[in-house]
């Protein structure tokens, strides 16, 4: 482990997961990043090694196959992947997500089925709320599931920014019914949609269109999904009760900005770490620059960053795993990290001068990746929101 972001009172087992994942990362992801990144090649070998090491069944229970580890340990294995390179934490990404909806919401019936393949690397989950032109207001969501006579469901819409949308065959999306509530957010309802990996028409009703080309988190296939008269039936809602997605989705979202905190946290690192290793090669007026006070105090600034990111995100790990509810905490952790993470990457590429503009540089591809953080799981405006209504509902006036 480097000296920065160590976590006190990991189990064994904890310590000898991410020392091993970490051993992968510097073997296996770091060395061939670069290229895969500059050619959008989606990285199969590196998925594969992850299948390997049980990466997929982390947080799986061991009664279907899976390794049973907490979110805590999971977030650690993201920072850790991340700071080889943020597009291969977002190929496991939504695939926990899934599996934790599944875990927390499924029926007896849908877990048995899916989580056992899931924990393999199987089945391959995507994770489905936005929409062209919605933003961060789910509840306006257009996308609809229409009861048939049978109970079954015709679903029509146009869903957004999928990852892995094409490389995975299960996707858990949230759509509209009409279950006739007051509130819009309790007429959605979450569909679990098994389709082949690929993109076009993959299956009758659903057409994966093809990737959408980005600035950076590029490898990893971001995408549209297009329902035209998709036929889903009434036990492929999630938990089999319509009109609770909206509370499924939202309590993946927490686990998802944990995540996106963790993946921040990574890339901090990485760039904390090619600037304190350039910092001390690169020589000006007769001395490494890392002896020149305002890089020096740079350095320093990084490093507390770097350390404030992991701790909260730590917290809020932890804080999921204990049962307790986390959404003002995980919006702290995504927000902090998110934004010191933009920080740090802009430092790094800073102390390495123009070299830092060069694609043969690796902090120039993190320049392109940490931008995303502030925008995957719900910019920092929209968690300040959150953050603020939480606050002011534990702290109302009495009286």
């Amino acid at each position: 482990m480097t000296r920065l972001a160590q976590t006190a009172d990991l189990t064994d087992i904890q310590q000898e997961i991410l020392s091993t994942v970490r051993s992968f990362v510097d073997r296996e992801i770091i060395p061939h990043a670069q290229e895969l990144e500059h050619g959008d090649i989606y990285p199969q070998e590196i998925v594969d090694g992850l299948k390997e090491l049980g990466i997929f069944g982390l947080m799986i229970p061991e009664e279907y196959g899976g390794l049973g580890e907490s979110l805590l340990t999971y977030a650690l294995v993201v920072e850790e992947i991340a700071r080889g390179w943020m597009s291969v934490s977002g190929v496991i990404n939504t695939h926990f997500i899934v599996a934790y909806l599944l875990r927390q919401h499924g029926t007896q019936e849908q877990k048995e089925y899916y989580l056992p393949r899931m924990a393999t690397g199987e089945v391959r989950g995507a994770f489905s709320m936005s929409e062209p032109g919605l933003g961060s207001d789910v509840a306006a969501i257009r996308t609809k599931a229409t009861k048939n006579a049978d109970g079954g469901y015709t679903i029509n819409g146009q869903k957004m920014w999928l990852t892995n949308g094409g490389s995975s065959t299960l996707v858990a999306a949230l759509v509209r019914t009409d279950e006739g509530a007051d509130k819009a957010h309790e007429n959605l309802t979450t569909f679990l949609v098994e389709k082949p990996a690929g993109f076009g028409e993959v299956k009758p009703g659903i057409t994966i269109p093809g990737k959408i080309a980005k600035m950076g988190y590029k490898g990893v296939d971001t995408t549209e999904l297009v329902f035209d008269g998709y036929e889903a039936k009434a036990t492929d809602i999630l938990g089999g009760v319509p009109g609770k997605g909206f509370a499924h989705m939202m309590d993946g979202v927490e686990v998802g900005r944990v995540n996106v905190a963790a993946r921040a946290c990574g890339i901090s690192i990485r760039a904390f770490e090619l600037a304190i290793a350039y910092a001390q090669q690169r020589e000006t007026f007769g001395k490494p620059i890392a002896q020149h006070q305002a890089i020096a105090f740079q350095l320093a600034e990084m490093a507390i960053k770097v350390e404030a990111a992991h701790l909260m995100m730590v917290n809020a790990a932890r804080l999921k795993d204990a049962g307790k509810r986390s959404d003002v905490e995980s919006g702290m952790a995504k927000t902090l990290a998110s934004e010191y993470c933009a920080e740090v990457t802009t430092q790094s590429f800073r102390i390495h001068g123009g070299y830092g503009y060069s694609k043969e540089y690796e902090i120039e591809r993190l320049m392109r990746e940490a931008p995303f953080l502030l925008i995957g799981e719900g910019t920092s405006e929209i968690q300040k929101t959150i953050i603020s209504r939480g606050l002011l509902k534990e702290y109302k006036l009495k009286g």
